[in-house]
């Protein structure tokens, strides 16, 4: 093979990432004809096949295993060239592209990442919210610089990603400031029977508060169940019910949403990480907020 066809090794990358053609031709916004027409070319050039079919998805043979490496470093250069040539041209700020979990408190992540707001030269940063599976695809194709989440990379995901932690946060709960002095004078049995907001069944947080519940046998009246924390936070706001949220934006959580905390559930936390695609984290408004979420929101020690 003469000369590498770049555009049949993207298709090849993404395809070896997302596990089908299908998913991958999702991911690159063609036609899964058009992808499997361009592998079968590039498997031409090559001269063996770079996949094998297992069940409804395909796995890399042993040659596709070794042009995926390549195609790892190819790409993650490309990327860090295209980052530097933004960051260096005149009046252009760098940008920080970042993935949040929607299961993660929005205040938690402001305080995250507000430290990139005021360095120098400025930082240009883009928010996005989802499914943490799906940041992370985007994260291995060069669209984020970061990901936020509540958990770390799931194990045995297919996906080039080192989780960074940030630190803990201990779990209370918030009452509307009319009713907070009722709730906190019994917690944890005033929970008992009481209506209470709580995040979805399958979120860390949410496990580690039943059990919790489970411990001191309260058994609360669920009014609703959310995935964005910010929404249960406005529905505590109005009264709609006791609420959790991490302990160390109490302050923050008392002032915006008019509530106050009633107690805490000891025990109960809230674990953040930073998860890169890089296992030494080089961006350095990366570096510069995880650095800070360790010193000052989660007062940890740096790893």
């Amino acid at each position: 093979m003469r000369h590498l066809n770049y555009s049949h090794l993207l298709y090849f990358w993404t395809v070896a990432r997302e596990g089908s053609i299908a998913r991958a031709a999702e991911v690159l916004h063609l036609t899964p004809q058009t992808i499997s027409g361009q592998l079968k070319l590039l498997e031409s050039a090559v001269g063996s096949p770079l996949f094998q079919r297992v069940g409804r998805g395909l796995v890399v043979t042993d040659t596709g295993r070794m042009v995926r490496q390549y195609a790892d470093e190819i790409f993650s250069l490309g990327a860090e060239l295209a980052q530097r040539l933004r960051s260096d041209e005149p009046g252009t700020p760098a940008a920080l592209n970042v993935g949040i979990v929607n299961s993660i408190p929005k205040l938690v992540a402001y305080r995250i990442l507000e430290p990139a707001l005021h360095m120098e030269p400025a930082v240009r940063i883009a928010c996005s919210e989802g499914e943490l599976e799906t940041l992370l695809g985007d994260l291995a194709l060069h669209r984020l610089d970061l990901v936020l989440s509540d958990r770390p990379v799931p194990t045995g995901l297919n996906v080039r990603a080192y989780n960074h932690k940030l630190g803990e946060s201990g779990v209370a709960f918030f009452a509307e400031k009319s009713r907070a002095r009722a709730y906190a004078k019994r917690f944890p049995a005033s929970l008992d029977g009481a209506g209470v907001l709580m995040p979805m069944s399958n979120t860390p947080l949410r496990r580690g508060l039943d059990d919790w519940l489970d411990t001191h046998s309260v058994v609360p009246r669920i009014v609703a169940e959310f995935d964005d924390s910010a929404l249960l936070k406005a529905f505590g706001e109005a009264g709609a019910g006791v609420f959790p949220a991490p302990a160390a934006i109490a302050g923050a959580i008392e002032r915006m949403y008019r509530a106050q905390v009633i107690g805490e559930a000891s025990g109960v936390t809230e674990t953040f990480f930073a998860i890169s695609p890089e296992r030494k984290l080089k961006h350095p408004a990366v570096i510069r907020v995880t650095r800070t979420a360790r010193a000052e929101l989660f007062r940890t020690e740096t790893p």
